[in-house]
C-alpha cells in the first residue's frame, strides 16, 4: 500500500482521531498561559444526529462549583475553582488518619465546537459526579434549488 493509503486507513479505522479533528482540546497547549495551574477534566464526547453530548468526571463537586461558558463564539470552556469539601467530623477525638481522595483545586477543559453547533442552545447538568453538557446542532442549510432555464 502507498503511504497515502496507509495514512487514510489509519485515520478512518480510529474514530477518536476524527473526533480530535472536530473537537481538539486546547487544555494541553503549552503556549496558552491562562491554563497554568489547572488540571484537565476527563471527558467523553457523543455525536448524535441532533446534538453533541459531553460527559465530564467532576467527583465531589457541586453544580455551584462548576462554570460552563462559550468563548470566542465557538470554544466551550468548562472550569472549576472549587475543591471537594472534606466531611466534617463532629465527634470529639476523631481525626482523619489518611486523606487520599484529593481533587485538584482548579479544573479546566476547552473544546473548539464545530460550525454546526448551536452555541445559544447549550444545557448542562451535574449529577452523581458527572457533568453532562448538551450542545444542540444547527439544522443543515437548505440545499440550493436548480432551476432549468429554457434558451430561446
Amino acid at each position: 500500500m502507498s503511504a497515502v493509503a496507509d495514512t487514510l486507513t489509519h485515520w478512518f479505522n480510529f474514530p477518536e482521531n476524527i473526533e480530535k479533528l472536530m473537537f481538539p482540546s486546547r487544555t494541553h497547549e503549552s503556549r496558552d498561559n491562562e491554563n497554568k495551574g489547572f488540571s484537565s477534566i476527563p471527558a467523553d464526547i457523543l455525536d448524535t444526529p441532533k446534538e453533541f453530548i459531553f460527559y465530564l468526571d467532576v467527583p465531589g463537586l457541586s453544580k455551584s462549583d462548576i462554570q460552563v461558558t462559550v468563548e470566542d463564539e465557538n470554544t466551550l470552556v468548562i472550569k472549576s475553582g472549587g475543591k471537594r469539601k472534606r466531611e466534617e467530623v463532629e465527634e470529639e477525638g476523631c481525626k482523619y488518619i489518611r486523606l487520599e481522595r484529593k481533587a485538584p483545586q482548579k479544573l479546566m477543559r476547552k473544546f473548539r465546537l464545530p460550525e454546526n453547533a448551536n452555541v445559544s442552545a447549550i444545557t448542562a447538568k451535574c449529577e452523581n459526579g458527572v457533568l453532562t453538557v448538551v450542545v444542540e446542532k444547527l439544522p443543515p442549510p437548505p440545499k440550493p434549488k436548480t432551476v432549468e432555464v429554457a434558451i430561446a
